[in-house]
């Protein structure tokens, strides 16, 4: 399930007509790179990695609206956020995506 939840985003993004071309190429980069880490996080902590990719689904949601809520775009991702803290020893590679992600997409909600 999680894996279709990263593909809608990845969906949307490429279907996206009002971002530049080189906001979506990294965008999907790093959501290739959560894609593989969310796998590998599955294995041991399911529920967990599910709570990651959608706290990410709804915050590329949140970020790609046309009419921006600044309030929702920080609440999403702040979720995605918390998500992750738990495993910033045992899965760097994870928090490290989340975090480029995060930016980014708060980036895109100003």
């Amino acid at each position: 399930m999680m894996q279709d939840t990263i593909s809608k985003i990845e969906s949307r993004l490429q279907n996206s007509g009002s971002l530049p071309d080189n906001t979506r190429a990294e965008l999907l980069h790093l959501l290739a790179q959560l894609k593989l880490e969310v796998a590998r996080l599955a294995a041991t902590h399911a529920e967990q990695a599910q709570s990651i990719a959608s706290f990410a689904e709804v915050s590329a949601f949140e970020a790609m609206r046309e009419k921006k809520n600044p309030a929702s775009l920080a609440h999403s991702i702040g979720g995605m956020e918390s998500s992750v803290t738990e495993f910033e020893a045992s899965h760097p590679q994870l928090v490290a995506v989340v975090n480029r992600l995060s930016n980014m997409l708060s980036n895109m909600g100003i």
